[in-house]
């Protein structure tokens, strides 16, 4: 079978790079943006056709795509080192940009702002993320810390590095936030313990723990609205 013809000798209006300078992204299908983000083909595919292999191996799912990390990405027939990282990088924008709050809108007035700033980020991980958030005293995020990845255990979770950059920053408080991969957002017992460490190191310094909240999909549990933060 001959190999199709590579998009650049393609009807002008059918190239998903000029469609998009014609029409722009929001009209453009999955694959085609994709394309655009690939760039060039492979041997024997055109960079839509690569494009579909993408989105075929996960299923048609742009969050199970957005949970691949760029190793899987490689995995898919055409898709060299380059390629993958460019389309990671792509999804993280978009991750980052859903997440991303106007500035008269960043403070933080409970769980669901919480979520509404984390969510998107952290749902469709694979591994559990825990971060915390240093906010002013109009509760604001000066700064967010990545603490750890991986399960979630006290043994693992120092206060060290949250309080640190608290201290630097001189934060007001903090608000604890991780996801559960499975999507079920219910505390756990390890939770439960990580929360207790942190609160009491942060009553010890001044700077209480006031929430922590646990990123499920499309849904969170509020450790502070459970009567579970001890010391917040």
């Amino acid at each position: 079978m001959p190999a199709p013809p590579p998009i650049r000798v393609w009807p002008p209006a059918d190239r998903p790079r000029e469609r998009l300078r014609a029409v722009g992204a929001r009209h453009l299908s999955v694959r085609e943006l994709l394309a655009v983000v690939v760039g060039s083909g492979c041997s024997g595919a055109s960079a839509l056709q690569v494009a579909g292999r993408i989105v075929d191996a996960c299923g048609g799912s742009l969050r199970r795509l957005g949970a691949q990390d760029v190793g899987t990405l490689e995995g898919v027939r055409g898709v060299g080192a380059a390629t993958a990282a460019r389309v990671a990088a792509a999804l993280e924008l978009g991750r980052r940009a859903a997440s991303e709050a106007p500035a008269d809108e960043d403070a933080v007035h409970g769980p669901a702002d919480v979520f509404r700033r984390m969510g998107s980020r952290l749902r469709d991980l694979p591994q559990e993320e825990f971060h915390a958030l240093l906010l002013n005293t109009r509760h604001r995020v000066v700064r967010e810390v990545a603490v750890t990845r991986g399960i979630l255990d006290a043994s693992l979770v120092h206060p060290r590095e949250v309080f640190r950059l608290a201290v630097v920053e001189g934060a007001a408080g903090v608000i604890l936030v991780h996801n559960h991969p499975s999507g079920d957002p219910t505390p756990s017992p390890e939770d439960r313990a990580v929360t207790r460490q942190l609160a009491e190191a942060g009553r010890a310094l001044g700077i209480p723990v006031l929430d922590h909240v646990i990123v499920g999909d499309g849904s969170w549990r509020s450790l502070a609205e459970d009567g579970g933060l001890v010391g917040g």
